[in-house]
């Protein structure tokens, strides 16, 4: 057994090595195609007019990364983004978690949440902007939305699946409600509510830029850079925004998946 585990550690990877791999890995299309995109343009393969060559994309990304409009843009797409995902994951996770341990919660809102969920999200957008209007409200809200119910899907299949082992345990050593929530409900199901979150997270990114496509009549934001580059037959700027939005939403990503490895790591020990 002492050699068994010895050869499993010789074979063990350096994390640092490993997590270069990783990146390594994730690089290998993006290049492969930017190097196809460079040769096309460099044999006139492909129409400068409509599709610019990698050189001209990383001209206009430098000369749009000088001036203060695109940092506003930046700066007012991830507030949105912070605002709707804060607001639509925290009353996700309270609604989940009481409609999976509350009864009368459940009796009385699970239908309709059922028959809400259906709804397209896009479906809501007329009601919204009719009452709101086209500013930051109105995106925020819509933004809310996404994120409210794959989280609050997720916490009441996370909370449904706990075992009643943990409410026995809670009943006996007489634990008061709240603290039967942080001690044991939460943690229980928090792999569960993690997963929510992180659905939440795409979704509330992809309603960000869409709000900002949709509800475009106000304020400033990536998605209004792309419009931007439309309008003006500005295809670098619209392959810029493009960029900017998928970097941006694989870094959030990648922050909730290092926060959720904190939170969880606990589990790893069990």
């Amino acid at each position: 057994m002492s050699e068994l585990s010895l050869e499993k550690s010789a074979i063990r990877v350096n994390p640092a090595v490993e997590k270069s791999i990783k990146v390594l890995q994730a690089l290998i299309l993006p290049l492969l195609f930017i190097a196809l995109w460079a040769t096309a343009s460099a044999l006139q393969w492909l129409d400068a007019k409509l599709i610019p060559s990698p050189l001209t994309v990383f001209s206009s990304a430098i000369q749009s990364f000088s001036q203060t409009e695109f940092w506003q843009g930046f700066a007012a797409s991830l507030s949105r983004n912070f605002a709707g995902y804060v607001i639509g994951a925290s009353l996700g996770v309270a609604f989940g978690v009481a409609l999976g341990t509350t009864r009368w919660i459940n009796w009385l809102f699970a239908p309709s949440f059922n028959v809400l969920r259906q709804v397209s999200l896009f479906a809501w957008l007329p009601l919204i902007s009719t009452f709101l209007g086209y500013g930051n409200g109105a995106k925020i809200l819509f933004i809310s939305l996404s994120v409210f119910y794959p989280v609050a899907l997720h916490s009441l299949e996370g909370v449904s699946s706990i075992s009643a082992k943990y409410s026995e345990v809670a009943k006996v050593y007489q634990f008061p409600k709240l603290y039967t929530y942080r001690k044991l409900i939460l943690p229980a199901a928090s792999p569960q509510i993690f997963v929510g979150l992180q659905l939440g997270l795409i979704f509330a990114w992809l309603a960000t830029v869409g709000s900002e496509f949709l509800l475009a009549n106000y304020g400033v934001g990536l998605g209004n850079l792309v419009i931007r580059g439309r309008e003006q037959f500005n295809v670098s700027l619209i392959i810029l925004g493009m960029f900017s939005i998928g970097i941006i939403g694989v870094i959030l990503n990648a922050a909730l998946t290092r926060i959720e490895s904190k939170v969880l790591r606990w589990q790893q020990r069990v």
